[in-house]
């Protein structure tokens, strides 16, 4: 059974940083790629970025500059560095690993909450 784990999230001043982690355990893991996700209150689920397993990655044009997603492939491991974090990035944030022949895993979610 494959999980994902997320951390990092929790209340941070606008300006401030947090650092979001996942791990992806369980068998036969092998990992495509992954991602971050966000949903706001009232709003649909939406991508922030995403990571394949050759270190590309893409953005959300609103989180561009100030967040940075990267991996850590021996520990199955992804991370979102976020800074500059505006009150706008409040959100519950998903953790999303895509591996072949299967259905995309997600992460329990971990709030993120941008407030002075």
């Amino acid at each position: 059974q494959v999980q994902l784990v997320e951390s990092g999230g929790g209340l941070v001043q606008p300006g401030g940083s947090l650092r979001l982690s996942c791990v992806v355990s369980g068998s036969g893991v092998s990992i495509v790629s992954m991602g971050w996700y966000r949903q706001a209150p009232g709003k649909q689920r939406e991508v922030v970025a995403l990571i394949n397993n050759i270190g590309t990655t893409n953005y959300a044009d609103s989180v561009k500059g100030r967040f940075t997603i990267s991996r850590d492939n021996a520990k199955n491991t992804v991370y979102l560095q976020m800074n500059s974090l505006a009150p706008e990035d409040t959100a519950v944030y998903y953790c999303n690993a895509v591996m072949p022949y299967r259905l995309p895993y997600w992460g329990q979610g971990t709030q993120v909450t941008v407030s002075s």
